[in-house]
C-alpha cells in the first residue's frame, strides 16, 4: 500500500490524507457524543430532584458506567445490543446502525454518567434560597431548573465539566475496537502496511495533544468570561 519506512511517511500526501480523514472522524465523534452526553448528564442530575425512585436508578445507571470499563461497553453496544433485536430487524440494523452509531451511544452514555455527577455536585453549590425564590416568583419546576439552577449549576460545575470534555476526546480513540476508522484506526493501518511504526503513531500523539490543548484553552477562556461577568 505504501512504500515507506522510518519517517518517510511523513512527506506522502496520502498518509497525510488517511490521517486528516481520520482527524475528521474523530471530532465527528467527539461533536455528536458531547451534545449527547451533556444533554442527558443534565436530564440525569436533574431527575435526583424529582423523587427517591428516579434518583436511585440515575445511581444504578451512573455506577454502571463508572465501573465497567468503557472497551467493554463499547463490546457489549456494537456486539451485543445488535442480538437483542428481532430476527426480521437484521437487515435493516446491518445496513443503518454502523459502527459509528455506536460508537456515539457508547460514548454518549459513558460521559453522561460523569457529566450528570459533576452537575448535581454544580446544583449543590447553588443556595436553596434561589430555588425557593423563582417557585415563590410562579415558576414551574422546569421553568425554575433550566433558567435559573441550571446556569449556576453549569457555571459551577465547568472546570470538571471541561476535565470530562477532553477525557470524552480522547475517549474516542477507543472506537477503533469495533472498526471506526477515526485516528487510532488509521495509525495502526499505516503501521500496518509500512512498518514505520514510530512515524504512524507520532501523528496521531500530536494531533490529539494538539486537540486537547486546544479544548482546554478554549475551556480557560470560557471560565475567565464568566468570571469577569
Amino acid at each position: 500500500m505504501f512504500s515507506s519506512t522510518t519517517f518517510d511517511i511523513l512527506h506522502q500526501r496520502d498518509v497525510m490524507l488517511l490521517f486528516l480523514q481520520g482527524l475528521g472522524v474523530t471530532l465527528q465523534l467527539f461533536a455528536c457524543s458531547a451534545v449527547g452526553a451533556f444533554l442527558l448528564g443534565a436530564i440525569l442530575a436533574s431527575l435526583h430532584f424529582v423523587g427517591r425512585v428516579p434518583s436511585l436508578l440515575v445511581q444504578v445507571f451512573v455506577g454502571y458506567h463508572r465501573n465497567v470499563p468503557a472497551i467493554v461497553q463499547f463490546m457489549v453496544w456494537y456486539f451485543g445490543i445488535p442480538q437483542l433485536f428481532p430476527q426480521s430487524w437484521t437487515g435493516w440494523t446491518d445496513e443503518h446502525l454502523t459502527g459509528f452509531f455506536f460508537a456515539v451511544v457508547a460514548l454518549t452514555l459513558n460521559a453522561a454518567a460523569y457529566i450528570s455527577e459533576d452537575l448535581r455536585s454544580g446544583f449543590r453549590a447553588v443556595p436553596n434560597g434561589q430555588y425557593e425564590a423563582a417557585r415563590a416568583l410562579g415558576l414551574s419546576y422546569v421553568t425554575t431548573l433550566r433558567r435559573v439552577l441550571m446556569p449556576q449549576a453549569v457555571r459551577a460545575s465547568l472546570p470538571a465539566l471541561i476535565n470530562q470534555a477532553v477525557s470524552l476526546f480522547k475517549a474516542t480513540s477507543l472506537a477503533m475496537a469495533i472498526g471506526v476508522a477515526e485516528m487510532m484506526y488509521i495509525a495502526r493501518q499505516v503501521d500496518g502496511a509500512t512498518y514505520a511504526t514510530f512515524a504512524s503513531y507520532l501523528v496521531p500523539t500530536v494531533l490529539y495533544l494538539a486537540c486537547t490543548l486546544s479544548l482546554m484553552a478554549c475551556g480557560e477562556w470560557l471560565q475567565n468570561r464568566l468570571a469577569t461577568r
